[in-house]
């Protein structure tokens, strides 16, 4: 029982502590509280188009033979000629990074024997290169292709921008002036003053397309023309999120 006790009178002295008049407890919960629902809470978007400047090809090379020796040497003697091709097109060593390199079983099923068997392996090395002079892209997935020969694989292409942060910038303006817009618009329908901001929360929306883009085999000996690459636009949102002041 006066365990009871105790416990009861601690629960009451906090409660004397957080709501006793003129307590220091209860002014800092009450200015939190207050802050959390006062003011007119706004959201602003900010969108700017802009046209990528780089290219990111996912490339590289996988062959197969009989013996892990076999298909690992010409796997390496290819990706060698594809890494010369980059190097040729001027993409520097900085921006060509080995993503994915793999030796795997290749098998199949065997109905006599019932069970799986070894036919061979593959040995794929793929990398991912960052292409800036992106006018060149097509002519560098033609020339990889040349010389990776059967043995070229292109998984995918990306376009991006190396620097947004001016547009990120221009984005952000136009997501505060919508912020603004819309609460003043709000207090005047509320008939209230508005204040200062006194919360400011950002977040971006910077989307990489990948176009669906895939090569497995190499260009016909023949002539073709050359490898067509369309960029396009891509976009760059920003939401700003804003609580205003309700001045009396």
């Amino acid at each position: 029982m006066k365990k009871l006790v105790r416990v009861a009178s601690g629960f009451m002295l906090a409660l004397m502590i957080v709501f006793l008049p003129g307590c220091t407890s209860t002014t800092t919960l009450g200015g939190i509280l207050q802050s959390q629902q006062e003011g007119i809470w706004v959201t602003g978007t900010g969108e700017v188009n802009a046209a990528p400047d780089i290219a990111i090809l996912q490339l590289g090379i996988s062959a197969q033979r009989a013996s892990v020796a076999e298909a690992q040497a010409e796997a390496a003697t290819a990706m060698d000629k594809v890494m010369t091709a980059l190097k040729q097109s001027r993409v520097a060593d900085k921006d060509i990074q080995t993503q994915y390199f793999s030796i795997q079983q290749v098998t199949r099923w065997d109905q006599d024997r019932q069970q799986e068997i070894v036919i061979g392996y593959r040995v794929s090395n793929m990398v991912m290169a960052k292409i800036r002079e992106i006018d060149k892209t097509g002519s560098i997935i033609d020339a990889v292709a040349e010389v990776g020969g059967d043995l070229t694989r292109i998984d995918n292409i990306s376009f991006s921008i190396d620097d947004p942060s001016e547009y990120r910038k221009e984005a952000r303006d136009k997501a505060m002036a919508d912020a603004k817009a819309k609460a003043e618009q709000l207090a005047d329908l509320s008939g209230v003053r508005l204040g200062k901001p006194t919360y400011i929360s950002e977040s971006i929306y910077y989307p990489v397309y990948p176009p669906q883009f895939r090569m497995t085999e190499a260009p016909a000996a023949a002539p073709a023309p050359a490898t067509p690459i369309s960029p396009g636009e891509m976009k760059i949102s920003l939401d700003i999120q804003v609580v205003y002041a309700i001045l009396d």
